[in-house]
């Protein structure tokens, strides 16, 4: 069994256990170590914290786009791997190569999919078990969605024209 397997193994026994339908994993964590001796992590190192605290603020720095007004993000991120290991390779999105910024637009629309893939076959389990329940739907063409928040962020001025 893998460590992943245990660890989902131990979440429902959490839930078992406690007769909660609903938790913090945080709540999981506590039951783990001390009700079940799970051993608790070796920390990262200040580096380590230090580099994914770089990402985080690289993640969300945005600017405001000087012709639209529309805010964009301002670092784009690739992952890739070197030597065995994964890593996030950043570039500033004014001055990213052509195939970086493929790249990166390609694997964040790759993480979309994954996610309304997931989205379809959860939503389409959960009406399967529960057929006395009205059928939940969730449209995955995001065209007007999009659309609809492209136009929120208009000016005064655009929408009039």
């Amino acid at each position: 069994m893998t460590k992943k397997e245990e660890m989902q193994k131990i979440i429902r026994l959490y839930r078992k256990e406690t007769g909660k339908s609903e938790c913090t994993m945080h709540d999981v964590a506590q039951f783990a170590v001390v009700a079940k001796g799970w051993p608790l992590p070796i920390p990262k190192g200040p580096m380590d914290r230090l580099a994914e605290q770089f990402s985080q603020a690289a993640r969300g720095e945005t600017r405001q786009d000087a012709v639209t007004g529309r805010p964009y993000r301002a670092n784009l991120a690739v992952n890739t791997w070197k030597s065995g290991d994964q890593m996030t390779l950043w570039s500033d999105i004014d001055e990213a190569p052509r195939k970086f910024s493929q790249k990166s637009f390609v694997q964040r629309r790759e993480q979309m999919v994954g996610d309304g893939f997931q989205l379809t076959l959860d939503v389409t389990h959960w009406n399967r078990v529960n057929k006395t329940e009205d059928p939940i739907t969730m449209p995955m063409d995001f065209t007007d969605d999009i659309e609809e928040r492209l136009l929120s962020t208009l000016g005064e001025d655009d929408k009039a024209t």
